[in-house]
C-alpha cells in the first residue's frame, strides 16, 4: 500500500478536569492516520482559547508530564497528512478564528473554488489547508459561537462545501461541536469515559481512554457535547451514505469499530473471499505486516495454506506511504522491512498485501522476497484494483499515477516482477464489509463519485498531461 490516508480527531470534555491527558492519549492511538503533525486546542475556565501545534509526532510534541499551558477541562486534538495543501507548520491543524477552533478529516472537493472566494471577500488565509476554510466559512455564516448559531451555519456550509469532513468545532462558550458531511465519507464516534465525554475518528482511542462507544456520529449530524451533557442536532439531510471502502481495508485500526464493523472481521473476511474466487498457487501465506495479516489468516482458513510471517517490520520506521516524495517511501521500504530467509528460502510464496496503488511498494517488496530465496511469489491483494483518482481524503491525486488506471492484471503482474497477480473482486470487497454497495464510496475503484463536482473533475481530467508543480486535481477549479 502506498497511499497515504486520513487523519485523525479527537474531543474531550470532563467536568472539572484538565482533558490535556485524554487528548494525548487518544492522539496516540489514532497516529496511524496521521505523522506529519499535531496539535491540540483547549478552553480555559476564563474561556481564553490555547493553541499548540507542531510538525512531528504526538509523542515528540508533547509529554504526558506537563501540560503546555493546556489546562482546560474541554478540548479538541488532530493528527495530519496533507491531501491538501503542504506538509508545513502553517497547515497543521487545529486552525482557530474568531473564538472557535476547528481540526478536520476529510477534503473538500470544491477547495480552490472556495479559496478564491474568500479571498474575494477580503480574507486573510495563512495556510493551503481545507481545514482553515472551513473554520472561515464557519465564523462567517455564524457570526457567533455559540452552539445554536454554529449549527445552523452548518447546514449553510453543507450547501456550499462539497466533500469530506468530519470535523471538531471547539468554541469560547466551552463547547465542541461535532459534525458530519451529509455524505459520512469518514468515521466520527461518541462514548464516554468514567468522567468524560469523548468524540473520535475511531473506537480504539474511545477504549485507549477507558471509554465505551455509544454512537456513531450520522452523516450530516452534530453533536454538541460539553461538560453538562451531549445533545444531537441535524443541520442537513443524509443525501446518501458513502462510507469510504478503504476505512475497512486499510485506514482504521483493526480493533476498531466503524459503522457497527468489526474491522478485523472485516479484513478476515477480505482473505476468505480471496480463497474462495482464486484458491492458493503458494504453499506458504504470507502477509505484509501489518494490516494483510488479518487477510492472510482468512485466506489460510479456507485455502489450507499455512501462514508464516516472512517479512519482519522495523515498528521504529515511519509508514512509508506517510513520507512525502515518492524516491522517500522507496527508499524506506527495505528499512522498514527485512525478509526472514529461513521461512522464504526455496518457497512458493502467497504473498497478501492490502492494495496497489502506484506499485512502487510492492515491486520492491517482492524483489526482497525474491533475493530472500523465495522460488515463486504470487500476489493476492484485499482491495481491487484502483483506477481513478480519490477527493475525499486520500492521497491518489491523479490517473497517471496509479499503476491499475488504463492497465489490464496482466500488465501490472508484469510491471510489478510476480508470478501471478489476483485482485478482490468488488462484490468480494462489498459482501466482506457487510454494508451493502449502496452505502459505500467505491469511486476510486469505479470511478463513479457520489459527489457531482468529484465526478466532473474526473471526468474532465482523465488523460490529460499531469498539472504542473505536483499539484493535485483538487486544488484546481472545475
Amino acid at each position: 500500500m502506498e497511499a497515504r490516508e486520513a487523519c485523525g480527531v479527537f474531543g474531550a470534555a470532563s467536568p472539572g478536569s484538565p482533558v490535556f491527558e485524554l487528548l494525548y492519549h487518544g492522539l496516540l492511538a489514532l497516529q496511524h492516520r496521521g505523522q506529519e503533525s499535531a496539535g491540540m486546542a483547549t478552553i480555559d475556565q476564563d474561556g481564553r482559547l490555547r493553541v499548540r501545534k507542531s510538525m512531528g509526532l504526538v509523542c515528540d510534541i508533547f509529554n504526558p508530564e506537563e501540560s503546555y499551558g493546556l489546562k482546560g477541562s474541554i478540548g479538541i486534538g488532530h493528527v495530519r497528512y496533507s491531501t491538501v495543501g503542504t506538509s508545513s507548520l502553517e497547515d497543521a491543524q487545529p486552525f482557530h478564528f474568531n473564538g472557535i477552533a476547528l481540526c478536520h478529516n476529510g477534503n473538500l472537493v470544491n477547495y480552490a473554488e472556495l479559496r478564491r472566494n474568500l479571498q474575494q471577500r477580503g480574507v486573510r488565509l495563512r495556510s493551503t489547508c481545507d481545514a482553515e476554510i472551513l473554520v472561515h466559512l464557519l465564523a462567517e455564516k455564524s457570526g457567533a459561537t455559540d452552539s445554536e448559531s454554529l449549527v445552523e451555519a452548518l447546514g449553510e456550509v453543507a450547501d456550499l462545501a462539497e466533500g469530506s469532513y468530519s470535523a471538531l468545532c471547539l468554541t469560547e462558550n466551552r463547547e465542541i461541536i461535532a459534525f458530519r458531511d451529509p455524505y459520512g465519507f469518514r468515521p466520527l464516534c461518541y462514548g464516554e469515559t468514567e468522567n468524560a465525554r469523548v468524540c473520535a475518528s475511531e473506537s480504539v482511542a474511545l477504549d485507549v481512554c477507558g471509554g465505551n462507544l455509544l454512537a456513531n456520529i450520522e452523516p450530516g449530524e452534530a453533536f454538541i457535547i460539553s461538560e453538562e451533557g451531549v445533545r444531537r442536532e441535524r443541520f442537513a439531510p443524509c443525501r446518501r451514505r458513502a462510507h469510504c471502502m478503504f476505512e475497512y481495508v486499510y485506514f482504521s485500526r483493526p480493533d476498531s469499530i466503524i459503522e457497527g464493523k468489526s474491522v478485523y472481521e472485516v479484513r478476515l473476511r477480505l482473505g476468505e473471499n480471496l480463497g474462495k474466487t482464486y484458491g492458493c498457487k503458494g504453499e506458504l501465506v504470507v502477509p505484509v505486516p501489518d494490516t494483510a495479516r488479518p487477510a492472510a489468516e482468512g485466506l489460510s482458513r479456507v485455502t489450507g495454506v499455512p501462514v508464516a510471517e516472512g517479512l519482519i517490520k522495523n515498528r521504529y520506521v515511519h509508514r512509508t506511504f506517510i513520507m512525502p516524495g515518492q524516491q522517500r517511501r522507496e527508499n524506506a521500504v527495505k528499512m522498514k522491512l527485512n525478509p526472514l530467509k529461513a521461512v522464504l528460502k526455496g518457497r512458493k510464496i502467497c504473498l497478501v498485501d492490502d492494495s496497489i496503488v502506484r506499485g512502487t511498494t510492492i515491486r520492491k517488496i517482492i524483489s526482497i522476497v525474491r533475493e530472500a530465496g523465495a522460488e515463486e511469489v504470487h500476489v493476492m491483494i484485499t482491495c481491487p484494483p484502483i483506477v481513478s483518482p480519490c477527493f475525499y481524503g486520500i492521497d491518489i491525486a491523479t490517473h497517471q499515477e496509479l499503476i491499475a488506471s488504463g492497465r489490464n492484471v496482466e500488465e501490472i503482474r508484469r510491471l510489478i516482477g510476480a508470478d501471478s497477480l489476483s485482485y478482490q473482486t468488488i462484490d468480494g470487497l462489498v459482501d466482506a464489509i457487510g454494508l451493502g454497495r449502496e452505502k459505500l464510496c467505491l469511486a476510486c475503484l469505479t470511478g463513479e463519485y457520489p459527489t457531482p463536482k468529484a465526478q466532473a473533475l474526473a471526468d474532465k481530467m482523465k488523460g490529460k498531461p499531469l498539472p504542473e508543480g505536483g499539484i493535485r486535481y483538487v486544488e484546481l477549479e472545475v
